[in-house]
Protein backbone atom coordinates (compact mmCIF):
# COMPACT_ATOMS: atom_id res chain seq x y z
CA UNK A 1 0.00 0.00 0.00
CA UNK A 2 1.22 3.51 -0.79
CA UNK A 3 1.66 6.29 2.03
CA UNK A 4 0.27 9.43 1.31
CA UNK A 5 3.01 12.54 2.59
CA UNK A 6 1.84 16.31 3.32
CA UNK A 7 4.18 19.03 4.21
CA UNK A 8 2.19 22.11 5.73
CA UNK A 9 5.14 23.89 6.56
CA UNK A 10 7.73 24.39 9.12
CA UNK A 11 7.81 20.73 10.89
CA UNK A 12 3.88 20.14 10.35
CA UNK A 13 3.40 17.00 7.94
CA UNK A 14 0.47 14.35 8.26
CA UNK A 15 1.12 11.19 7.41
CA UNK A 16 -1.49 8.99 5.38
CA UNK A 17 -1.98 4.91 5.35
CA UNK A 18 -4.27 3.08 3.97
CA UNK A 19 -6.57 3.74 7.14
CA UNK A 20 -4.66 5.90 9.55
CA UNK A 21 -4.10 9.49 9.50
CA UNK A 22 -0.59 10.75 11.60
CA UNK A 23 -0.01 14.33 11.82
CA UNK A 24 3.40 15.12 13.15
CA UNK A 25 4.28 18.37 14.96
CA UNK A 26 1.00 20.87 13.85
CA UNK A 27 1.75 24.11 13.45
CA UNK A 28 -1.18 26.09 11.78
CA UNK A 29 -2.86 28.87 13.26
CA UNK A 30 0.18 31.17 14.28
CA UNK A 31 2.51 30.21 11.13
CA UNK A 32 3.03 31.96 8.41
CA UNK A 33 3.18 29.47 5.74
CA UNK A 34 0.11 26.76 6.78
CA UNK A 35 -1.88 27.19 3.89
CA UNK A 36 -4.45 25.80 6.27
CA UNK A 37 -5.63 26.44 9.82
CA UNK A 38 -6.27 23.78 12.49
CA UNK A 39 -9.64 23.34 12.03
CA UNK A 40 -9.51 21.96 9.16
CA UNK A 41 -7.20 19.42 9.81
CA UNK A 42 -7.90 15.99 11.62
CA UNK A 43 -6.28 13.07 12.82
CA UNK A 44 -6.06 9.68 14.18
CA UNK A 45 -2.61 10.07 16.03
CA UNK A 46 -0.15 12.83 16.53
CA UNK A 47 3.59 12.94 16.90
CA UNK A 48 4.85 15.96 18.85
CA UNK A 49 8.41 16.20 18.74
CA UNK A 50 9.37 18.63 22.02
CA UNK A 51 8.01 21.36 23.78
CA UNK A 52 8.90 25.06 21.68
CA UNK A 53 5.76 26.42 20.50
CA UNK A 54 6.37 25.96 16.83
CA UNK A 55 6.07 22.08 17.27
CA UNK A 56 3.62 21.67 20.16
CA UNK A 57 1.36 24.29 18.28
CA UNK A 58 -2.60 23.24 17.51
CA UNK A 59 -2.04 19.90 19.58
CA UNK A 60 -4.36 20.41 21.70
CA UNK A 61 -7.32 22.02 19.68
CA UNK A 62 -6.56 18.88 17.30
CA UNK A 63 -6.59 16.19 19.52
CA UNK A 64 -9.74 17.62 21.27
CA UNK A 65 -11.90 18.02 18.54
CA UNK A 66 -10.85 14.37 17.13
CA UNK A 67 -10.65 12.34 19.68
CA UNK A 68 -7.03 11.76 18.49
CA UNK A 69 -4.17 9.82 20.40
CA UNK A 70 -0.80 12.51 21.19
CA UNK A 71 2.32 10.80 21.36
CA UNK A 72 5.07 12.23 22.75
CA UNK A 73 7.54 12.49 25.57
CA UNK A 74 6.46 11.93 29.22
CA UNK A 75 6.97 15.42 30.31
CA UNK A 76 4.97 17.14 27.45
CA UNK A 77 2.21 14.35 27.95
CA UNK A 78 1.92 15.33 31.62
CA UNK A 79 1.58 19.19 30.31
CA UNK A 80 -1.11 17.93 27.92
CA UNK A 81 -2.99 16.64 30.43
CA UNK A 82 -2.79 19.87 32.37
CA UNK A 83 -4.10 21.98 30.02
CA UNK A 84 -7.18 19.85 28.93
CA UNK A 85 -6.43 16.70 26.63
CA UNK A 86 -7.90 13.37 28.22
CA UNK A 87 -5.78 11.32 29.94
CA UNK A 88 -6.51 8.17 27.86
CA UNK A 89 -5.59 9.92 24.50
CA UNK A 90 -2.26 10.93 26.03
CA UNK A 91 0.43 7.94 25.02
CA UNK A 92 3.92 8.63 26.77
CA UNK A 93 7.44 8.16 24.95
CA UNK A 94 10.75 8.78 25.93
CA UNK A 95 14.20 8.73 23.93
CA UNK A 96 14.69 4.85 22.39
CA UNK A 97 11.16 4.07 23.09
CA UNK A 98 8.93 2.39 20.88
CA UNK A 99 5.14 1.18 20.84
CA UNK A 100 3.11 -1.00 18.44
CA UNK A 101 0.40 0.56 17.34
CA UNK A 102 -2.64 -0.86 15.11
CA UNK A 103 -0.89 1.43 11.70
CA UNK A 104 2.62 0.29 12.78
CA UNK A 105 5.36 1.00 15.49
CA UNK A 106 6.69 4.58 16.40
CA UNK A 107 9.90 5.04 18.29
CA UNK A 108 11.13 7.88 20.03
CA UNK A 109 14.77 8.89 18.25
CA UNK A 110 17.50 11.23 19.89
CA UNK A 111 17.33 15.10 18.93
CA UNK A 112 20.18 17.28 20.07
CA UNK A 113 18.13 20.36 20.22
CA UNK A 114 16.79 22.04 23.38
CA UNK A 115 12.88 21.77 24.91
CA UNK A 116 10.76 24.28 26.92
CA UNK A 117 6.65 24.54 26.87
CA UNK A 118 4.82 27.31 26.02
CA UNK A 119 4.26 28.59 29.42
CA UNK A 120 7.75 28.03 29.98
CA UNK A 121 7.34 24.27 31.96
CA UNK A 122 10.00 21.88 31.33
CA UNK A 123 9.66 20.31 28.10
CA UNK A 124 12.32 17.14 28.50
CA UNK A 125 13.76 15.86 26.33
CA UNK A 126 13.47 16.71 22.29
CA UNK A 127 13.04 13.85 19.86
CA UNK A 128 12.69 12.97 16.62
CA UNK A 129 10.55 10.12 15.16
CA UNK A 130 11.26 6.48 13.71
CA UNK A 131 7.64 5.27 11.53
CA UNK A 132 7.53 1.59 10.59
CA UNK A 133 4.55 1.39 8.79
CA UNK A 134 3.08 -0.13 5.50
CA UNK A 135 6.20 -2.19 4.95
CA UNK A 136 8.50 1.03 4.63
CA UNK A 137 10.48 2.72 7.47
CA UNK A 138 10.43 6.83 7.66
CA UNK A 139 12.59 8.72 9.87
CA UNK A 140 11.57 12.07 11.08
CA UNK A 141 14.39 14.06 12.17
CA UNK A 142 12.52 16.91 13.75
CA UNK A 143 14.76 19.64 15.09
CA UNK A 144 18.72 18.62 15.75
CA UNK A 145 21.51 19.33 15.19
CA UNK A 146 23.94 16.77 12.85
CA UNK A 147 24.87 13.96 15.33
CA UNK A 148 26.89 10.65 14.81
CA UNK A 149 24.19 7.99 16.15
CA UNK A 150 22.37 9.10 12.71
CA UNK A 151 24.23 6.02 11.04
CA UNK A 152 22.36 3.58 13.62
CA UNK A 153 19.38 4.94 12.92
CA UNK A 154 19.83 4.47 8.87
CA UNK A 155 21.34 0.56 9.24
CA UNK A 156 18.22 -1.65 9.19
CA UNK A 157 17.45 1.05 5.53
CA UNK A 158 15.72 4.53 5.13
CA UNK A 159 13.16 4.73 2.24
CA UNK A 160 12.07 8.67 3.73
CA UNK A 161 14.42 11.05 5.83
CA UNK A 162 12.92 14.20 6.57
CA UNK A 163 15.72 16.74 7.97
CA UNK A 164 15.63 20.24 9.38
CA UNK A 165 17.83 22.35 6.72
CA UNK A 166 17.14 25.96 8.43
CA UNK A 167 20.50 26.79 10.47
CA UNK A 168 20.76 28.75 13.37
CA UNK A 169 17.99 27.02 15.29
CA UNK A 170 18.91 23.23 14.37
CA UNK A 171 21.67 21.68 11.49
CA UNK A 172 21.49 23.70 8.31
CA UNK A 173 22.31 22.64 4.36
CA UNK A 174 25.91 21.85 4.89
CA UNK A 175 24.98 19.37 7.57
CA UNK A 176 22.05 18.05 6.69
CA UNK A 177 24.34 16.71 3.82
CA UNK A 178 26.70 15.46 6.07
CA UNK A 179 23.39 13.50 8.13
CA UNK A 180 22.00 11.90 4.44
CA UNK A 181 25.30 10.31 4.13
CA UNK A 182 24.89 8.78 7.96
CA UNK A 183 21.38 8.05 6.91
CA UNK A 184 21.49 6.18 3.48
CA UNK A 185 18.12 6.92 2.71
CA UNK A 186 16.17 6.40 -0.31
CA UNK A 187 14.25 9.56 -0.42
CA UNK A 188 14.99 12.95 1.57
CA UNK A 189 13.06 15.74 2.19
CA UNK A 190 13.81 19.22 3.97
CA UNK A 191 11.92 20.52 6.62
CA UNK A 192 11.78 23.74 9.31
CA UNK A 193 12.98 26.48 6.68
CA UNK A 194 11.70 29.90 5.39
CA UNK A 195 9.27 29.65 8.21
CA UNK A 196 10.60 33.42 8.93
CA UNK A 197 13.76 35.33 7.78
CA UNK A 198 16.37 33.86 10.09
CA UNK A 199 15.54 30.03 8.68
CA UNK A 200 15.69 31.25 5.12
CA UNK A 201 17.24 28.80 2.58
CA UNK A 202 17.14 27.54 -1.33
CA UNK A 203 15.80 24.50 -0.86
CA UNK A 204 16.28 23.47 -4.77
CA UNK A 205 20.07 24.62 -4.40
CA UNK A 206 19.75 22.08 -1.52
CA UNK A 207 18.61 19.54 -3.77
CA UNK A 208 21.45 19.91 -6.16
CA UNK A 209 24.01 19.52 -3.83
CA UNK A 210 21.98 16.04 -2.30
CA UNK A 211 22.10 14.79 -6.08
CA UNK A 212 25.52 15.53 -6.22
CA UNK A 213 27.24 14.24 -2.81
CA UNK A 214 24.33 11.58 -2.18
CA UNK A 215 22.66 8.62 -3.54
CA UNK A 216 18.89 9.99 -2.26
CA UNK A 217 16.25 11.46 -4.02
CA UNK A 218 15.32 15.03 -3.18
CA UNK A 219 11.73 15.87 -2.63
CA UNK A 220 11.24 19.63 -1.92
CA UNK A 221 7.50 20.66 -1.66
CA UNK A 222 5.96 24.15 -1.57
CA UNK A 223 3.66 24.48 1.72
CA UNK A 224 0.56 22.37 0.86
CA UNK A 225 2.49 19.64 -1.34
CA UNK A 226 2.09 15.80 -1.16
CA UNK A 227 4.01 12.88 -2.57
CA UNK A 228 3.75 9.02 -1.92
CA UNK A 229 6.01 6.37 -1.29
Amino acid sequence: MSIEIKWFGHNAWTIQTSDTTILLDPFFDDSPTAPVKSDAVSADYILVSHGHFDHVGDTAKIATRNSSKVLTNFEIAEWFKKVGVADEMVIPLNLGGSIGLPFGTVKMTIAHHSSVLPDGTYGGNPGGFLLELEGKRIYFACDTALFLDMKLIGVAGLDLAVLPIGDQFTMGPADSLEAIKLLNPKRVAPCHYNTWPPIEQNAEEWAGLVRIHSGADPIVLEPGGVFTL
